[in-house]
């Protein structure tokens, strides 16, 4: 560590000299260097700091050619992305509104170079990403993405998003500039890197209140979205999924409106296709679906979802996984009778207690398949499928199960 910030502050009293040379390539290629530098680690980074370096790179934002101020732009965002206190210090020496300047350029490469660094700033936290909006940001990143440049669309879509996703006012100041309108309608677009964004995009604005929500269910992007869950591009299955998870755990007025779309039995292909991770928003989504009503659990269950979130709870390795997939087969099973007959034939019981009681198993995992296992239990009506557990299950499970064996008893 400590020969690494010499070097740097060395490399760095090295460099800032060319950053002022009069041959225009030697100022770019010291710039270019400073950035792969900065990039490296964080160590470095801070070395560009110390070295006053960001002063004079962000006077050259204003001043100097577009192949500089790429390359200026291109240190800013190395240095910006390490951590806030970094970002911190980028936009302490006025980097913000020379960046926002730069998102008004002619050549689109200069644009998309300061539409990253700003990406990179806003990205850490609330404050920062509110500094970029207050630095007028959003009405010229919203104009980049209509631009004919995919590339430039698609680092002003990621922008967007980085704004977005710390508060519920930093994502109505991106949807007050109209960015929804332009998001959805590149949601078919061919370029799979694009895609990704803007999913990212539309889900970090739709999580955090149900009008910002609907909003995004206004656009009409259902049920063409749900084309989406079967694009051969991972990332941009998962951020779809995503985006319904976050739209249908507002309410259920909202899940409703995803099931007429055909939603639920989309996603319920979408876990069938994927594994891990990838599976995780799809999981989620169904117990979020399930969880607003009988109704809806039902629409689930009619859907063929059971038997496949049967199948994460035995084939997932992650813990966490598994404790989404607990908890989403609880919301399904805990509304009445029919609903937990539906889980407990797809033979749940025993595999939701051996993971309960499991050494091996995570806290969260335990807790959540405990939870799911009673709240199913206290419906469960169907004996064939509550035996098995009278031979495995600790105390304070079995008087659940010889409790649902009595009120049988007793009809």
């Amino acid at each position: 560590e400590q020969t690494l910030s010499l070097f740097g502050l060395g490399v760095m009293s090295l460099l800032r000299p060319l950053l002022l040379d009069v041959v225009p390539t030697i100022q770019q290629t010291a710039a270019l260097a400073l950035g792969r530098l900065a990039n490296y680690n964080d160590n470095l980074a801070e070395a560009v700091v110390k070295g006053d370096i960001l002063p004079q790179l962000v006077y050259s934002l204003a001043e100097q050619n577009r192949f500089y101020k790429k390359a200026a732009a291109f240190v800013l965002r190395a240095v910006a992305k390490h951590s806030p206190e970094l970002a911190q210090a980028v936009v302490d020496c006025g980097a913000l509104d020379a960046l926002v300047i730069s998102l008004e350029e002619f050549d689109p490469g200069v644009k998309e170079a300061a539409a990253w660094a700003l990406g990179y700033i806003a990205r850490h936290n609330g404050e920062l990403s509110q500094a970029v909006v207050d630095a007028g940001a959003i009405p010229l990143l919203v104009l980049c993405i209509q631009e004919p440049e995919v590339a430039l669309k698609r680092i002003a879509a990621s922008a967007l998003s980085d704004i977005s996703k710390h508060s519920p006012e930093l994502a109505q100041t991106v949807v007050d500039a109209g960015a929804i309108a332009h998001l959805s309608q590149m949601i078919l677009n061919p370029d799979a890197k694009l895609k990704r964004q803007v999913f990212s995009a539309l889900s970090q604005i739709s999580k955090h209140s149900v009008d910002l929500a609907e909003m995004v269910v206004e656009a009409e992007i259902f049920p063409a979205v749900l084309a989406c869950l079967k694009d051969p591009d991972e990332y941009v299955k998962k951020n779809v999924a995503t985006l319904i998870r976050e739209i249908t755990k507002h309410t259920p007025e909202l899940s409703q409106l995803i099931v007429n779309a055909g939603g639920v039995a989309a996603v319920i292909d979408y876990i069938g296709d994927s594994r891990g991770n990838v599976r995780l928003p799809g999981i989620m989504m169904l117990g979020y679906v399930a969880a607003h009503s009988e109704n809806l659990a039902m629409a689930v269950i009619v859907s063929k979802g059971v038997p496949q979130l049967a199948i994460c709870l035995s084939e997932e390795p992650e813990d966490h996984i598994k404790a989404a997939t607990a908890w989403a087969l609880g919301q399904i099973g805990r509304h009445t009778p029919e609903h937990a007959r539906a889980v407990a034939v797809a033979n749940v019981l025993p595999r939701l207690l051996s993971l309960y009681m499991e050494s091996e198993s995570s806290e969260d995992l335990q807790v959540k398949a405990k939870k799911a296992l009673k709240s199913i239990l206290q419906k469960c009506t169907y004996l064939p499928a509550l035996e098995p557990l009278l031979h495995e299950a600790p105390p304070n499970i079995l008087k659940h199960v010889v409790g649902q064996f009595s009120k049988v008893g007793k009809k």
